[in-house]
């Protein structure tokens, strides 16, 4: 059974989930193309983690950052190999519009790479578009910026 709660990204199971997410963002792209979040900034009051379960056992992970504007930006989105094609990364992204927009955030972006197709399908599927950099990012050739503009909760 599948399950999403938002918990603390400073548990053991979660930080090796993390750990994978980052070996595997390390075969797809160099060093300068990954923007990731280590587990102590996770851990940030403005930051909600949610920790996707599948009986149990972390599967996926997903973090909505919330800026001092009230923009979302959606961060450590994965779900493990193993447990791909289970609804998770669905599920996890559906929880972070959700928390979105109980917070009043009008807006959800997003930065990934174009190396990951399954994410890119899921994204578009939930009526994410491309647009160009924001924030801190600065244009880089691996890297795909998204944006969805949610309804009022």
């Amino acid at each position: 059974m599948l399950t999403i709660q938002r918990e603390t990204p400073l548990q053991d199971a979660v930080i090796a989930l993390l750990a994978k997410s980052d070996a595997y963002m390390a075969a797809l792209y160099p060093a300068e193309s990954n923007h990731l979040l280590d587990p102590q900034t996770l851990a940030a009051p403005h930051i909600h983690f949610f920790v996707a379960r599948w009986n149990g056992e972390a599967v996926g992970c997903a973090a909505l950052v919330i800026g001092e504007q009230r923009e979302g930006e959606l961060k450590r989105m994965y779900v493990d190999a193993a447990a791909r094609g289970k609804g998770a990364g669905r599920a996890l992204l559906a929880c972070i519009e959700e928390t979105a927009r109980v917070n009043g955030i009008r807006l959800l972006q997003l930065e990934t790479g174009g190396e990951q197709p399954e994410a890119l399908g899921l994204y578009r599927a939930a009526g994410f578009r491309e647009r160009g950099p924001f924030g801190s990012y600065q244009p880089d050739p691996l890297s795909l910026f998204m944006e969805k503009q949610l309804q009022p909760a």
